[in-house]
């Protein structure tokens, strides 16, 4: 799932923290005054309740998605559940990863077929991604321990997202995406039929399995 949208400088951050000294802060958050801007893509292993967050720069597209996802099976998944071929992900509706986005289903296919893994995609339907795990053991996590701190550097942000921990031995691994994602992509026909894409018995369009070719 994809967190809010940042904006990178000095503002006004929501919640609370014990100092000496308020902090001075724009009193405006115009996107003019930002250095930039954070889009926190988040993959949550239930399994190994460690959250995998990827911070880009640009713009929420399915490619930058498919990037986190193979970044995070790169780096960890492919040795911690060395010898799998099968993959279930949990997403919301929306962009990126929208049931309905043949570019998010194409970057599948490629990570498919560049990892032999079978990947089984299920979305939770619209107004229902508050049930999302992500949601409550992960980001409310890191909006706490942000809480009241100004983002001011994207090093900032990559920090808070570290550190943030649980009792239940939650923890955080955080990336900088520094690609600038192109808007307004389709793809051509002759893209879309390479897509090895199997719909699920129950809600198809919310449930499918795209497997590797060959």
């Amino acid at each position: 799932d994809t967190k809010k949208r940042e904006l990178i400088g000095n503002f006004r951050n929501a919640g609370e923290t014990w100092r000496r000294e308020a902090l001075s802060v724009f009193e405006y958050d115009y996107p003019s005054y930002a250095d930039g801007v954070a889009i926190p893509f988040g993959i949550y292993d239930v399994g190994g309740n460690e959250g995998f967050v990827v911070i880009g720069i640009s713009h929420q597209t399915p490619e930058f998605a498919v990037a986190a996802i193979r970044r995070w099976w790169h780096k960890i998944g492919a040795g911690r559940y060395k010898g799998q071929r099968e993959l279930l992900i949990e997403a919301d509706c929306g962009n990126p990863n929208s049931p309905d986005g043949w570019r998010w289903k194409f970057g599948l296919q490629q990570i498919a077929d560049e990892f032999g893994l079978s990947i089984t995609v299920t979305h939770l339907p619209t107004g229902a991604s508050k049930w999302n795990p992500i949601e409550h053991r992960l980001f409310s996590q890191i909006s706490s321990n942000w809480a009241g701190q100004p983002l001011i550097s994207y090093e900032t942000i990559l920090k808070f997202i570290r550190t943030t921990k649980t009792e239940a031995g939650l923890l955080c691994k955080a990336y900088l995406d520094k690609t600038v994602y192109e808007t307004g992509l389709t793809l051509t026909p002759k893209q879309k039929v390479q897509i090895n894409l199997i719909p699920r018995r129950v809600l198809p369009k919310w449930n499918y399995t795209i497997k590797p070719r060959g």
